[in-house]
């Protein structure tokens, strides 16, 4: 076994599939397949499943893949130590449901690195592709909620992809409104309250489910709701039409301004927000930074943070 097949296998699960992989590293493809074969028969093991539509990691590989990455981060430590080595790249690579601080996270992570090239990927994406970015290594980890609604499909799915939940915080549904809006200045409101304005939730797409919906009381009856797909076409339809959409409740104004505010929900329904990540999978530093950033906001917002 040797650093270099390490690097061949994390570069075909990086790029999904050997003929762009090969491109990257400008070897043949043959050659870069004999060598990923050579190392499995020397493990003793399958890394990835070869079918005709392409390659998937299998259930070894999936095991294999995370010890690679940090054999292969120490390996760069040990060449800029000591061999004086331009420092590699720095990678992250992350999917979320649209939270602001989640946003706000990536934006501390960055701001505090010390390196001179990164590339890094902040998907806000919806619920089923969170969970398919993460199973097949587009993402190291994903940003989702649970309620008492969806806790049980969403674990079952989870399990179904070799995948586990580790939350952050707990909190009361909320709803994010516009500042000038005639419910504002209200400390808590309900639904009823809020039946003759616009409900604004973000469409989940051919995976459209109520167990997907970022929005919790997915299933309650709304009058007018419009369906987007960012973030930011949110908060002008928040503005624009004084809607509403129920959320965590988490908002930080050095991003998204004084213009949107949060107001407490009256139900008796939760949130659980976490990420998720392989359940053998042992993350790279830049997500340990990640989660780290995440979990100092959550507490910067009043939150108790979950072990």
């Amino acid at each position: 076994m040797t650093i270099q097949q390490l690097r061949y296998v994390i570069k075909i699960v990086e790029c999904g599939s050997i003929t762009e992989a090969a491109r990257q590293l400008f070897i043949s493809q043959p050659s870069l397949s004999a060598a990923v074969k050579e190392l499995e028969t020397e493990l003793g093991i399958e890394i990835f499943h070869r079918t005709t539509r392409g390659i998937t990691l299998s259930a070894d590989g999936t095991e294999f893949l995370s010890y690679a990455r940090q054999i292969l981060e120490q390996t760069q430590l040990l060449e800029q130590r000591y061999l004086n080595k331009k420092p590699s790249k720095q990678l992250c690579s992350v999917s979320t449901q649209h939270y602001a601080f989640a946003v706000n996270a990536f934006v501390n992570l960055i701001s505090g690195i010390d390196a001179n090239e990164y590339e890094f990927t902040l998907r806000e994406t919806r619920t089923y592709e969170i969970i398919e970015d993460v199973a097949n290594f587009r993402s190291e980890i994903g940003i989702i909620y649970f309620s008492g609604f969806n806790e049980r499909v969403m674990q079952k799915l989870l399990k179904e992809n070799h995948l586990i939940f580790h939350p952050l915080f707990e909190a009361s549904p909320h709803v994010f409104i516009s500042s000038s809006h005639p419910l504002a200045g209200e400390e808590s409101v309900t639904l009823e309250d809020l039946d003759d304005y616009p409900f604004l939730a973000f469409e989940q797409g051919t995976y459209n489910s109520f167990y997907f919906s970022e929005e919790i009381l997915s299933t309650a009856p709304h009058k007018k709701t419009i369906h987007v797909s960012d973030r930011a076409t949110l908060f002008n339809l928040l503005i624009g039409l004084n809607g509403y959409t129920i959320c965590s409740g988490v908002l930080n104004s050095n991003l998204n301004g004084d213009n949107i505010v949060s107001v407490k929900l009256e139900t008796n329904e939760w949130m659980r927000v976490g990420f998720i990540c392989g359940n053998k999978v042992h993350l790279s530093s830049m997500a340990r930074g990640y989660i780290a950033e995440l979990k100092k906001l959550i507490a910067e917002n009043g939150f108790t943070l979950l072990s």
